[in-house]
């Protein structure tokens, strides 16, 4: 199989804009997310794909490999299917650009679903991690997921999924972990794909996929990500990179 990164990288952002410039030890976030995910050396090819000038010439300018988009797009899977529809490639991951901290155990996580999946039963793989902390569970920022017994997605949602109504069942509550795995023609039936009314509500772009037949399988996994959402997320990011 040939297995390739790609990191959708927008250069505005709501709620902290142009974070993916921002400096981060000498380096961007965006530079440092590429060179990490080059570093875990899983991936045959890593690239950048991105709407922005400033952006592609950070990657390129660095040594590293960027696509422009073409299109605007609203989603990250959007934007990936667009930049790797000409690419001969068989798995795609999708490495999120404001992650400096990429690591290559979630990664390798969420890879050998496909290594072990001969009959290619599965579309995506992702991973979800444990919360037992009431307000994590009820935090709508933090996207619950459901699954069979074959730890395929049943259904994501921001809200608390199973409800509780019986409290001594012994019911688990899992955090959604957006590492995804995809095999290529997913994410080109994804992007030739309208959006329904599921994903529209919760705004949920894996509710796309699920709504359409897609089998996503969940992988457990005690791995936290480590995002720059905000410019104290920043802060605190800078501070580690001190500590290491």
């Amino acid at each position: 199989m040939k297995i390739i990164a790609v990191i959708p990288a927008r250069y505005a952002s709501t709620r902290f804009p142009a974070k993916l410039m921002q400096d981060l030890g000498g380096k961007s976030v965006i530079l440092r997310t590429y060179e990490a995910a080059v570093s875990t050396n899983l991936f045959q090819d890593v690239f950048v794909v991105t709407d922005s000038d400033l952006i592609f010439n950070e990657i390129i300018s660095n040594g590293g490999k960027a696509i422009m988009s073409i299109k605007e797009h609203e989603s990250g899977s959007d934007r990936i299917a667009e930049a790797i529809a000409d690419l001969d490639v068989d798995i795609v991951v999708n490495v999120q650009g404001d992650e400096p901290f990429t690591e290559a155990e979630p990664l390798a996580q969420v890879l050998s679903v496909f290594k072990n999946d001969p009959e290619k039963k599965v579309d995506l793989a992702s991973l979800m991690r444990e919360i037992k902390n009431e307000d994590e569970i009820n935090n709508p920022n933090n996207v619950k997921v459901v699954v069979d017994q074959s730890q395929f997605a049943l259904y994501f949602s921001r809200s608390v999924i199973p409800y509780p109504r019986e409290r001594n069942v012994g019911v688990r509550y899992f955090q959604h972990i957006g590492i995804y795995a995809f095999r290529k023609q997913a994410l080109l039936d994804f992007y030739s794909l309208p959006m329904k009314t599921l994903e529209a509500s919760e705004k949920l772009e894996q509710l796309r996929y699920l709504e359409f037949g897609k089998r996503i399988k969940m992988v457990e996994t005690k791995h936290v990500s480590i995002g720059i959402d905000t410019a104290e997320d920043l802060e605190k990011a800078r501070a580690m990179l001190r500590d290491i």
